[in-house]
């Protein structure tokens, strides 16, 4: 268990990290057609209004979040990467969860759309506090968690260029999948 003074640093650390992700995902919204529509920016930005392009905006953010958080955090913080991994699937998971259940009973809302993103970077920022705050686990749920959140890196990039044609990967609006079809 960590010394106090460490769990309200840690706790502090998460806190800035929600603002830090909902303001940078926020962004990241735009950027893709204020880059002029720069395949290397839409990597990591929305290229469209589908669902799956929206959870790159959590994404992007908790990870590069994660990466500074890094710095401050592995020597004091237990299974670092194991609990940052966990938090950042948990917010797209909390996204798609949250917004097809809505979408089952209600219209689409663009302020529901905005407190499902804040409701998913909350969730994945607390999980990620308490799994930091509790106890070391295994070496292998590093590499494993690392591994993982390698994998989302790169299925996030090659599904801007390269979408499954599934419903989740639809623009709404354009009909179309990905970054151009």
């Amino acid at each position: 268990m960590l010394m106090k003074s460490n769990r309200s640093f840690i706790l502090k650390l998460e806190f800035i990290g929600i603002v830090f992700i909902v303001i940078l995902g926020s962004i990241l919204h735009f950027t893709f057609e204020l880059f002029g529509n720069n395949p290397l920016v839409g990597a990591f930005s929305a290229v469209n209004e589908s669902v799956w392009e929206h959870l790159k905006l959590a994404f992007w953010p908790a990870l590069f979040y994660a990466i500074i958080e890094y710095c401050y955090l592995r020597k004091i913080a237990g299974s670092f990467f194991f609990s940052k991994a966990v938090g950042i699937y948990l917010m797209p998971l909390a996204i798609v969860l949250l917004f097809y259940l809505y979408r089952a009973f209600l219209e689409e809302n663009l302020g529901l759309d905005i407190l499902i993103f804040v409701i998913a970077v909350v969730a994945g920022q607390f999980a990620s506090f308490k799994l930091l705050t509790w106890k070391e686990v295994p070496n292998i749920y590093s590499k494993f968690s690392v591994i993982a959140l390698t994998f989302l890196a790169v299925i996030f990039i090659i599904f801007t260029f390269y979408p499954p044609q599934l419903p989740m990967f639809q623009d709404p609006i354009s009909g179309r999948y990905g970054i151009s079809e």
